[in-house]
């Protein structure tokens, strides 16, 4: 099991339990107590879910008597961390056993409460798609809150494409839902909320483009300080598509630019190892170009196909007829947000979203397994 399944564990589910008996002495909590010993061999999302069934064992009630319970858990000090994530669940679900608009609303308020301590963007997920038109409504109530992390429950819990979180169909059906929410955030005091909010626009930037440069055409028109950063990460989806409006809006120009095929530094990359490779871009133009430069790795899945990821490499000023060489490094270390598997992968570089010719390599399997590299390599270029 991986580091992240673990902040769910015994330790937790126990403290969350001496927080319960001590704000609701009257219950048993035998669910609770069994808990930890079927957590081993549990993702987290399943440990999340295991816990939250075993509250709704062990609190019986509708919503308003587990609404009580949770209110003096938020005032008890040692309630803190990762065990209110399976909390704002339980909360999720007996709102939605109600079914009534008056629990929605108090559900969704307690969410507020709860995200201080943890984020409720994964339990509001569930509320939304029962009740979309009404939870994107409170959510915008949510913008001008006076705590960081209630702002960003209303542009992160709303994003199209949140990662580890249930899909929204209605969020993806209609990407001008959250155009309030995002035109109240854009210029957020707290990064925090500025980087969720980027988040969210290159999400849209893959439901609707057209939805994206409008409400970026209208940022730019209005920005303060940080707006700058907001649209370059916010557009760097259509950035890497060379979208024209994009592109002009993040002060990227220079329609004339050359990308050479990256040279890599060993045609075999050892596991755990890096690879280095070298690319050559130049502008043809006769006038100057500022480029936003990128490079894809395409990451070789179990079922043999491809999985492009695209990495940022920075941005470069270029003269009329000039060149810039740049060396950069890749690190295949260990992540737990991916699995590498040995064998063929490719590379491009792009600039303004125009792309280079694909480069080949091959990762070595772990252990130093043989591979034949030449084969592989050969076969990965001549698809493409």
């Amino acid at each position: 099991m991986g580091a992240m399944d673990e902040l769910i564990n015994p330790t937790v589910v126990a403290a969350l339990r001496g927080s319960l008996t001590r704000v609701a002495p009257t219950h048993e909590l035998d669910a609770l107590a069994a808990a930890p010993a079927a957590l081993p061999g549990l993702r987290l999302r399943e440990r999340v879910n295991l816990v939250r069934d075993a509250l709704l064992a062990d609190i019986p009630g509708g919503f308003a008597t587990g609404k009580k319970i949770v209110l003096d858990l938020v005032d008890d000090p040692q309630f803190a961390g990762w065990m209110i994530w399976p909390v704002t669940e339980f909360v999720t679900a007996r709102a939605l056993e109600s079914g009534t608009s008056a629990d929605f609303d108090a559900a969704m308020a307690l969410l507020a409460r709860l995200t201080v301590g943890l984020t409720g963007e994964f339990a509001v997920r569930d509320l939304l798609i029962a009740r979309p038109e009404r939870g994107v409504q409170i959510m915008q109530t949510w913008t001008d809150h006076s705590n960081e992390h209630v702002r960003r429950l209303a542009t992160e819990g709303s994003r199209a494409f949140l990662p580890w979180a249930r899909r929204v169909p209605w969020l993806i059906a209609h990407p001008e839902a959250t155009q309030g929410i995002l035109d109240a955030s854009y210029r957020d005091p707290a990064v925090y909320v500025r980087r969720s909010v980027a988040n969210h626009l290159n999400d849209l930037s893959r439901i609707d483009a057209d939805v994206v440069t409008r409400t970026a055409t209208g940022w730019a028109a209005e920005p303060d300080a940080n707006t700058p950063w907001v649209l370059r990460h916010g557009l760097r989806t259509l950035i890497k598509r060379a979208d024209p409006v994009a592109l002009g809006l993040t002060g990227y120009t220079g329609g004339h630019l050359r990308v050479f095929a990256p040279e890599v530094g060993s045609l075999i990359v050892n596991w755990g190892g890096e690879l280095t490779f070298t690319t050559v871009i130049t502008n043809d133009g006769d006038t100057d170009a500022t480029v936003a430069i990128d490079y894809s790795i395409g990451f070789l899945r179990a079922n043999g196909s491809a999985n492009p990821k695209t990495f940022e490499l920075g941005s470069r000023r270029l003269p009329p007829n000039a060149t810039v060489v740049i060396t950069k490094t890749h690190s295949f270390r260990p992540i737990t947000t991916r699995t590498y598997y040995p064998g063929p992968h490719w590379l491009t570089v792009q600039a303004n979203g125009v792309l280079s010719p694909r480069a080949a390599f091959n990762l070595d399997a772990k252990g130093g397994q043989s591979l034949d590299t030449r084969a592989t390599i050969a076969r990965l270029e001549a698809h493409g």
